[in-house]
């Protein structure tokens, strides 16, 4: 994953970490790709105050994961439901040589369960 990848995931989790101005900088230098000139003009202070800014910024959100593992775990969880949903597809294809109610019922469910934990993410 590229650096402004993974930090605009750490922003999407521990940014309310920030101070709103901290927050305001790295999400217009991560989130819409502006250039330290850009937002220094934008906000009316130095490209350097920027700068200093955003290496603050990573340092709390980098430390901030490493004590709570938030993202760490998010992926791990995305990953364990991507699984699921590929093996309850593999039970339902098999599924239709028996065309069992019971079984096509019980992965309907557990589909419906995965969406809303994807979608309460």
């Amino acid at each position: 994953m590229s650096k402004n990848l993974e930090v605009s995931k750490l922003l999407d989790f521990y940014g309310i970490l920030l101070t709103e101005k901290q927050r305001e900088i790295a999400e217009y230098y991560y989130n819409d790709d502006l250039s330290l000139g850009e937002i220094a003009e934008n906000l009316d202070i130095s490209r350097q105050g920027v700068r200093d800014s955003i290496k603050r910024s990573e340092a709390a959100l980098f430390e901030a994961e490493e004590k709570m593992c938030l993202v760490r775990r998010s992926q791990i969880l995305e990953n364990s439901l991507d699984e699921i949903k590929r093996n309850v597809g593999i039970i339902r294809v098999e599924n239709e040589k028996y065309n069992n109610s019971a079984i096509t019922d019980s992965t309907e469910k557990i589909l419906y369960e995965i969406e809303n934990i994807m979608n309460d993410e």
